[in-house]
């Protein structure tokens, strides 16, 4: 039992990291685009600042879903009473 929790806490760091590794390289690209259009033509500035905001809280909302499934499986036990069942315990 104590290995599944565990794999759990793994699962979950993993789950956390990654989805925070994804957000920040997407923020990355998308500011270095932004700064590549806005020195191009600096009179869609406006526009793509708008739309870069928009596509920011996007990103950032992928993030928080990837936490909030994280958290459900940190404090759940979804396979643990399985196992006990099949332990026969």
């Amino acid at each position: 039992m104590e290995t599944i929790i565990a794999f759990k806490a793994l699962a979950v760091a993993i789950l956390i990291g990654l989805g925070a590794l994804g957000v920040g390289i997407g923020m990355g690209l998308l500011g270095g685009r932004f700064l590549e259009g806005a020195a191009r033509q600096p009179e869609l500035a406006p526009m793509l600042q708008t739309k870069m905001f928009i596509v920011v809280a996007l990103l950032d909302a992928v993030a928080m879903i990837g936490v909030g499934i994280a958290l459900f499986f940190a404090f759940t036990t979804p396979f643990v009473d399985q196992f006990t069942a099949a332990a026969g315990g």
